[in-house]
């Protein structure tokens, strides 16, 4: 994130090959992806895919919003080893890890959680202040960079390939992602986004229909949810995402974890 203290930062994978126009990770191309996400015409497609070509070096990033509840249902109803993980930034809501335990328990999965560094957040509160983010983007970028975008950054050097739970119509960011696309954020991993062409109301309708165990809050008015403080209930009329570091403007809302702040 920028702003960032400067000192080593996690590796970068470095197995992979690349020239004009293709990065290479193992068997799969760039173009290769491309024409496996032409053939995929539903999450559950996309999901056999990935268990298919990726697993066990594949895991799901969670943040237990209501997407990540559907795909929790729906992946271990492929296959009963898939893998969860999670980043614990230290400002999450007592409500999440009530969820993930909830989760975990109904489904018999675990969560692999993933700190940030505590020296590092320790440097920076310290230099900048608990609540920091308030203040700039670029503050608040470096939380984030610290608190999420590193962690996430350390468990992908060990996975060939990460499920997410992206839809297009949350962001401008996210409008050309793939089903499956090379990740060059994270070296050049595989990024698989089954719900991509999902809408809200088919969050909301999977979820009932199937009896999904889902965070509270969102009955409370939150459809996006991150740390605590940096996350309130979204107002009759808003986005959905408005809730989300509401003090910023709209095209600043990424904490970095699907585009490059620099972390």
């Amino acid at each position: 994130c920028a702003g960032a203290p400067a000192g080593p930062r996690p590796p970068r994978r470095s197995d992979y090959k690349t020239s004009p126009g293709r990065i290479r990770v193992g068997k799969f191309s760039s173009s290769d992806l491309a024409e496996a996400s032409a053939s995929i015409h539903s999450a559950q497609d996309a999901l056999r895919w990935a268990f298919d070509n990726l697993h066990p070096r594949l895991a799901k990033a969670s943040s237990f919003g209501a997407e990540d509840s559907v795909l929790v249902d729906m992946m271990t109803k492929i296959n009963p080893q898939a893998r969860f993980f999670t980043l614990d930034t230290g400002r999450l809501n007592p409500e999440t890890y009530d969820i993930m335990d909830k989760l975990e328990r109904a489904y018999g999965i675990k969560f692999e959680v993933q700190f940030p560094d505590a020296a590092e957040v320790e440097e920076m509160v310290m230099q900048r202040g608990i609540n920091l983010f308030y203040r700039s983007v670029e503050d608040r970028r470096l939380c984030c960079g610290i608190r999420k975008v590193r962690p996430l950054r350390r468990i992908l050097e060990t996975l060939d390939g990460w499920i997410t739970g992206i839809r297009r119509d949350q962001t401008s960011v996210r409008r050309d992602a793939s089903y499956v696309e090379i990740d060059r954020k994270y070296g050049g991993i595989v990024k698989v986004n089954p719900l991509l062409e999902w809408t809200w109301d088919d969050v909301q309708g999977y979820i009932r229909e199937n009896g999904v165990p889902y965070h509270p809050l969102l009955d409370r008015g939150f459809p996006s949810i991150g740390c605590a403080p940096c996350t309130r209930a979204v107002r009759p009329g808003e986005d959905l995402r408005a809730g989300r570091w509401w003090w910023e403007s709209k095209e600043h809302k990424e904490c970095g974890l699907h585009m490059d702040h620099d972390a």
